[in-house]
């Protein structure tokens, strides 16, 4: 699939009803019915059978925000990757901030989904960030190079495009935006290491504090190739707005 050169993703947490989701989507197919390039929205596990759905032969491509590393199992509460294939999720997102913070995953648990979902023809989108803590101390590129070894040492790249977010957490919710120099230093850094670790070069998405009044300033930037969006992409017209930004790019 070609994504454009601006992928558009939208997280959307734990929220929504499907009552809520489908509301949504049916505002969304119509004002992007004119679109070259895919959506993304990484939605509720039970939003991801009726929404894909809806989307059928739309550009709107549903996905699942987390997903186990088992195929299967004796695993109260978790999801395997071929479940939500056939639920209908073309892509889940792996190592979200999130995920490492309050559910306590580690590196090595998150090289593990990701060696899941390429089994089960999932796309993963890999996240990776630094704390306000790391950034200070000067280990920021430090902490982005251990958690690329963590998901790409030793690994034979088979996968569909490389999609790596950098999501720097102290950015996450907080409103605060890394500046454009930040962004574009952090992202020519997660080039440099992962082609040095698998000879692949990953599109890398910018993800943290985005909304409508930014987005078309980080897209801009030549080495960004598209965003993850968490609260913006909840509210219709702002997520419209930035999807508009992305697709202008071409």
């Amino acid at each position: 699939m070609n994504f454009g050169k601006k992928l558009i993703v939208g997280n959307w947490k734990m929220y929504k009803t499907v009552t809520e989701a489908t509301a949504f989507v049916d505002g969304l197919i119509p004002k992007t019915a004119s679109f070259k390039n895919p959506i993304f929205l990484a939605v509720p596990y039970t939003a991801i059978w009726p929404l894909h759905e809806k989307c059928e032969g739309t550009l709107v491509q549903i996905g699942a925000q987390n997903m186990c590393d088992a195929q299967e199992g004796a695993f109260t509460g978790e999801i395997a990757g071929r479940m939500l294939k056939e639920a209908g999720a073309s892509f889940v997102i792996l190592g979200h901030s999130e995920r490492r913070r309050f559910f306590k995953e580690t590196d090595d648990l998150i090289r593990k989904k990701l060696e899941r979902a390429l089994q089960d023809k999932l796309l993963p989108i890999l996240c990776i960030g630094e704390t306000l803590e790391e950034r200070e101390q000067g280990k920021g590129e430090e902490v982005l190079h251990q958690q690329l070894a963590a998901l790409f040492d030793g690994l034979q790249w088979k996968g569909e495009e490389l999609i790596v977010a950098y999501e720097p957490v102290w950015a996450i919710g907080t409103g605060k935006t890394a500046t454009t120099d930040t962004i574009e230093a952090m992202h020519r850094y997660i080039e440099k290491a992962t082609k040095e670790l698998i000879s692949v070069k990953p599109r890398i998405l910018y993800g943290g504090s985005v909304k409508k009044e930014n987005a078309e300033s980080i897209l801009k930037l030549s080495n960004v190739g598209g965003l993850l969006i968490g609260g913006a992409s909840l509210e219709l017209e702002s997520f419209v707005t930035i999807a508009e930004n992305g697709e202008s790019f071409g």
